[in-house]
């Protein structure tokens, strides 16, 4: 191995076998450092040690220099390990979001240090960044969106601390790390629980008297259609719970009509398919009657294209040249609810009023879920049940639904006095000097 020593034999340049590019070695900071110079003269690759080695020195007095692995290594371990361990398990959407997250915010801010180096101190100046750069063009962000002065939403903070634990979690596993840090947020115990939007009974029923109206007299006639679907589908995820993911997934083949044999009622089972896997749900018997709409609702007939119309001009052929097409039915295997009719929802909400809650938080679908939780709550519900049927947690209705019911507040229980002691009455024919010569 042909080799050469520089600056008085603190860098060594040498060449292994019989590759033609020169290495260059030296020990900086207690620890033996090693770089290639991708150059083949030997007067190009003394001044690159030279450069490096200055570099290095630079760095060590400064306390900059990296004595162990970087964050920037961690991250890319992690999203190596994160696709394949959790293929199938998590959905690509999330494991992108990691992705994103690291690429956006977290390795421009932690990705030259070195894994030791993200404290709870650092954590802490991360957030505080975050929080006040909300102004500044993001170089590294791919999103045309303009800059608005708020800040990132808890949610986002939150999301973006479990990436951030999860790198250093495999730092940890790769023994670059010794134990985790503290990533909790100081002067907050406790995130303000706030209740999710949903519709009042009152709003419930203004809202589906709105969807009928419009679905007996929509603004354009090829309106009817998809007005008639969102009318049933309020009603269904109003009666059933379900999530709106939960609905684009659900294919007739997953509902079947029963006789509840406890409640003696006409009801739907539905197998469902989510965010949660695979699970049952029972429904109320007000869902039966829309979905018997839906499954009885031929499906829109496709319209003349521009293209077509044309073509039969041109031919001279006349307007109904030719039959109209024949009705088609929902299969088994065809989606309980297909299309999107987001636009149409919220135009709804909008001419009815109902697009904010008391507390100016928007509605969405997913606001007809909390809509049948609230209402199961408010007639008495269990709520194990209540949990098991929505494919949820008692703990998240605690404390999402039912702290903020009044129905779930037992007066007689609350209001409870001890009783006070009777006074004592003195016996007739004796004074009370002879009581207390007994006691």
């Amino acid at each position: 191995m042909e080799s050469h020593q520089i600056l008085n034999g603190k860098v060594q340049l040498y060449r292994r076998g019989d590759s033609r590019i020169w290495q260059c070695a030296a020990s900086v900071g207690g620890k033996q450092r090693r770089a290639t110079t991708k150059r083949d003269s030997l007067s190009l690759a003394t001044e690159f040690a030279e450069d490096w080695y200055l570099e290095l020195r630079g760095k060590d007095k400064s306390g900059t220099l990296l004595s162990e692995r970087s964050f920037a290594l961690a991250a890319t371990q992690f999203l190596r390990e994160y696709e394949i361990i959790t293929e199938g398990e998590r959905s690509k959407k999330w494991t992108d979001g990691h992705e994103i997250r690291l690429r956006v915010h977290l390795l421009p801010f932690f990705g030259e240090l070195g894994v030791s180096k993200v404290t709870a101190g650092k954590v802490q100046d991360y957030r505080i960044h975050r929080m006040t750069s909300r102004l500044e063009a993001n170089p590294h962000s791919r999103s045309n969106r303009p800059l608005v002065d708020k800040p990132p939403a808890r949610s986002t903070l939150h999301n973006e601390i479990v990436t951030l634990r999860q790198v250093l979690k495999t730092a940890i596993r790769q023994g670059w790390l010794e134990h985790l840090p503290d990533l909790s947020a100081p002067y907050r115990t406790q995130g303000k629980i706030v209740h999710r939007p949903w519709f009042s009974p009152a709003e419930y029923k203004q809202l589906y008297e709105a969807t009928r109206a419009y679905a007996r007299d929509p603004f354009h006639a090829s309106h009817k259609w998809n007005a008639e679907q969102v009318h049933d589908y309020v009603l269904f995820l109003a009666n059933t719970g379900l999530r709106p993911d939960e609905a684009k997934n659900l294919q007739h083949r997953d509902v079947a009509i029963v006789e509840d044999e406890a409640t003696g009622e006409t009801i739907l089972e539905i197998e469902v398919r989510g965010k949660r896997g695979v699970g049952y749900c029972k429904s109320m018997p007000s869902a039966v009657r829309p979905y018997q709409r839906l499954l009885g609702r031929a499906k829109p007939v496709q319209a003349e294209s521009r293209r077509e119309k044309q073509r039969r001009r041109r031919e001279g052929l006349p307007d109904y040249a030719t039959e109209p097409p024949l009705l088609e039915y929902p299969q088994l295997t065809d989606p309980v609810f297909s299309g999107n009719h987001v636009k149409l929802f919220n135009g709804i909400l909008d001419r009815a009023k109902l697009k904010r809650d008391r507390d100016e938080k928007p509605r969405t679908a997913y606001s007809l879920r909390h809509t049948y939780i609230c209402m199961r709550l408010m007639e008495g519900a269990d709520i194990y049940q209540i949990a098991k049927n929505c494919r949820t947690s008692v703990e998240m209705i605690e404390k999402f639904y039912a702290a903020h019911i009044k129905s779930t507040l037992d007066a007689a229980s609350i209001n409870v006095r001890r009783p006070k002691p009777a006074a004592r009455k003195p016996q007739p024919g004796r004074s009370a000097f002879d009581i207390e010569d007994d006691e």
